[in-house]
């Protein structure tokens, strides 16, 4: 006899997650990568637009070798 009890599962549409997550409405992102005389520069940018408003971040590594 199995004592463990049903499970049961439903689908959800990508439609309805985005209405319950706020949804997405737009987003770009930007990179860079530039390897020049031993030095190296890499940067990126993006911002996301939602339902809750506007996310933007940015990123810069320097290296040298």
């Amino acid at each position: 006899m199995n004592s463990i009890s049903p499970i049961e599962t439903a689908e959800i549409l990508d439609a309805d997650l985005d209405t319950i997550a706020g949804g997405l409405a737009g987003g770009v992102a930007v990179d860079l990568h530039v390897d020049l005389a031993g030095i190296t520069v890499c940067a990126d940018a993006g911002a996301v637009l939602s339902a809750d408003g506007v996310k933007a971040g940015a990123n810069l590594h320097l290296g040298a070798h």
